[in-house]
């Protein structure tokens, strides 16, 4: 499937910048599943400092703000071929060893929630245990949009019973380490049939299987990712993975706004 995406980030302020420092994975990368055809990246407002591809192997852009800036834009955009592999992503790649993605981060530390949840899957194949974890927090964690935030750990999501799919995966990555997998975050974008303009990227996990390597879940959906979902970047939570992200001196009051569209 060829799949068309545009992404705007754009921050206001209501008081000049006195500096700002923003990290961009907003670059897709070619492999298994997908094919990147094309891709632009624009910045608005900012200067690119540096270039690079991080320990996950996610293509990173750090780009600075000083002076008296009111507005920061950044524009994605391109086309990506996409391929149905089941969810196998394969072969473990980059500087960031395997065992590192067992370790568990604030945002994934598992507390007594996770520990049940994890002790309730039972025995079977690896695959099996995956998918019925997948599912198992589909339907104890309800989709439900502005109940929790960006700091929002998995334990207090899962206690809550209610996210996104952010909170979905940070459930799944906690839960599945628990069961002896290395688990990761992934941040991209999701095809959805009945709308083409988004306010958000989606998130799902990978989990590293023996004799497949890594396998997706997408908890939020109950299925495995297929050619409708485009990968963007990967870490051990959202704070590896996030698509914007970065730091700013100065009082001013910030109002961001995303804008994606996704359609085939």
């Amino acid at each position: 499937m060829r799949l068309k995406i545009s992404h705007r980030t754009e921050y206001r302020y209501d008081a000049p910048v006195q500096y700002a420092l923003q990290r961009l994975r907003l670059v897709p990368r070619g492999g298994r599943t997908q094919t990147v055809q094309s891709w632009s990246l624009k910045v608005e407002g900012a200067t690119e400092e540096v270039r690079f591809v991080d320990q996950f192997e996610n293509d990173t852009r750090l780009v600075s703000v000083s002076g008296d800036a009111s507005l920061i834009g950044i524009d994605a955009w391109g086309e990506v071929e996409t391929f149905d592999t089941a969810g196998v992503v394969g072969e473990h790649k980059g500087f960031a060893p395997l065992w590192l993605f067992q370790h568990e981060t604030p945002l994934t530390a598992a507390g007594e929630a996770v520990r049940d949840l994890a002790a309730s899957i039972g025995p079977g194949s690896e695959l099996d245990r995956l998918h019925r974890l997948m599912n198992t927090i589909e339907a104890r964690v309800a989709y439900t949009a502005g109940a929790t935030t960006a700091a929002t750990t998995a334990e207090e999501a899962l206690k809550l019973g209610a996210g996104v799919c952010q909170d979905h995966t940070h459930v799944f990555t906690a839960a599945a380490r628990l069961l002896g997998f290395p688990a990761r975050y992934v941040s991209g974008y999701l095809m959805m049939n009945e709308t083409v303009d988004q306010a958000a990227s989606h998130a799902w996990a990978e989990a590293h299987v023996p004799g497949l390597g890594w396998v997706a879940f997408d908890a939020s959906n109950g299925i495995s990712p297929d050619e409708r979902y485009v990968r963007m970047a990967v870490g051990r939570d959202y704070r590896d993975a996030t698509p914007v992200s970065g730091i700013r001196l100065g009082w001013a009051e910030e109002q961001l706004a995303v804008a994606i569209t996704v359609e085939q």
